[in-house]
C-alpha cells in the first residue's frame, strides 16, 4: 500500500521522526491541523474543478446555440450570391434532373 508514494516503512520513519521532534504532547494538535488542512485543500479544488466544468458547460451551450444562427446566415449569404451572380439555385437544378 503507498500513500504519497511512500510505502509503510517510509511513514513509520517519517511518524517516528514526528514524534521525536514535537512529542506525544502535540501529536494529536499536529494531527487535527493536518486533518484540518487537507479537508480545506480538498474542498478548495473541488470548488475550482465545479467552476471549471461550469465555465465549460457554458462554453460548450453558446455555441450549440450560436451554430445554427451562423448556419442560417450562411446559407442566406450564399443563396443571395447565386441571385446576384444571375445562377439558377441549385433547388432548380436538382428538380430539372429528376423531370428528364
Amino acid at each position: 500500500m503507498k500513500i504519497l508514494g511512500l510505502g509503510i516503512p517510509e511513514l513509520l520513519i517519517i511518524l517516528a521522526v514526528v514524534l521525536l521532534i514535537f512529542g506525544p504532547k502535540y501529536l494529536p494538535k499536529l494531527g487535527s491541523a493536518f486533518g484540518k488542512t487537507a479537508k480545506s485543500m480538498r474542498e478548495g479544488m473541488g470548488e475550482v474543478q465545479k467552476k471549471v466544468d461550469e465555465s465549460f458547460a457554458d462554453d460548450e451551450d453558446e455555441e450549440a446555440e450560436e451554430a445554427p444562427v451562423r448556419a442560417l446566415e450562411e446559407a442566406k449569404s450564399e443563396t443571395a450570391a447565386v441571385y446576384e451572380a444571375g445562377e439558377e439555385p441549385v433547388e432548380d437544378e436538382v428538380a430539372e434532373g429528376e423531370a428528364e
